[in-house]
């Protein structure tokens, strides 16, 4: 079976083994051996890009410092200039404001508001 996980702002596609001892055999083998467990099943993890859309070109603008992301002030297509105010990340419960370096049009937003993010994560390209 495979699911979609989301951890940090990143998805993830898992996919899980499920072997036949444990799925029709669980609840009698718990009750035969209750300190046995059965054995976990099988868990491959494989990243995916979190957006669906391939990474654009240009500027990324990167997490200072890990956080949460408060509020978006910007919209994919929209166009910027330096200094402009992308979006605000709260880190250390003060809220920072991540800005624009450079003149541009937002390409991609990789986060969203609630995210929470790591050092160096890409949160916006501006071409």
């Amino acid at each position: 079976m495979k699911y979609k996980v989301t951890l940090n702002g990143r998805t993830y596609e898992v996919e899980v083994e499920e072997t036949e001892a444990v799925i029709t055999n669980v609840a009698q083998e718990v009750r035969q051996a209750p300190a046995a467990a059965p054995a976990p099943p099988q868990v491959q993890v494989a990243a995916v890009p979190a957006a669906a859309q391939p990474e654009a070109e240009g500027e990324k603008v990167l997490a200072p410092m890990p956080g949460i992301i408060l509020s978006l002030n910007v919209v994919t297509g929209q166009v910027v200039k330096a200094g402009d105010t992308l979006l605000v990340l709260e880190a250390m419960k003060m809220e920072n404001e991540i800005v624009a370096s450079s003149d541009g049009t937002v390409k991609q937003l990789l986060v969203q508001k609630g995210s929470t993010v790591d050092t160096d994560a890409v949160l916006v390209n501006i071409g």
